[in-house]
């Protein structure tokens, strides 16, 4: 198992070319320390765990890896079902100003159209992620002042990554001197 950085983990995720509609979340706070986890994974993409932490309020750093080639029967049920309230999605920016354009007129197509018909939100969020050319997007298990219990059962399958990439963003968050705060 590679830890690297966090970005790197999501440019792997973004550059998978796995169906981007079939991705999964599962994330909330860190066990013991500063910062949240969280579990992207793919029925062929993989499982990919992030550790992350908010230096400032303008820099975020974390570690991750990938923790397992794809997304089995044992795992399946830890993430969340395509009906799961919550959402997420990875945007990899755009490539130009053209590039830009395209995404602004296909977005506008999509709000204009939702607009004018009976819709759900899973519908606009799915047709805004397309718009957008999302890599990746999903549904998502998230807890903002806690941990889902999913991302505990996620945590203890894969205790050896867990362990490390703890043992990595605590030297990581120990470096960045956010126990003195910041100017």
């Amino acid at each position: 198992m590679r830890v690297r950085d966090w970005q790197d983990i999501l440019e792997d995720v973004v550059e998978s070319g796995a169906d981007a509609g079939d991705w999964r979340a599962v994330a909330g706070d860190r066990r013991g320390g500063p910062g949240e986890d969280m579990y992207l994974g793919h029925p062929s993409g993989g499982v990919f765990q992030l550790k992350t932490f908010a230096k400032n309020p303008y820099e975020v750093r974390g570690v991750g890896s990938r923790v397992a080639r794809k997304v089995d029967e044992d795992l399946e049920p830890l993430f969340p079902a395509e009906e799961a309230g919550g959402r997420f999605g990875v945007n990899d920016g755009v490539d130009d100003e053209s590039d830009a354009e395209k995404k602004a007129k296909n977005l506008e197509t999509v709000l204009e159209t939702h607009a004018d018909a009976p819709t759900t939100p899973d519908a606009l969020f799915e047709d805004v992620m397309d718009a957008l050319d999302s890599p990746a997007f999903g549904p998502m298990e998230y807890d903002m002042y806690d941990r889902p219990d999913e991302l505990d059962d996620l945590s203890d399958t894969f205790e050896e990554a867990e362990e490390l990439l703890s043992k990595e963003l605590d030297d990581l968050v120990e470096d960045s001197d956010v126990g003195r705060g910041f100017h």
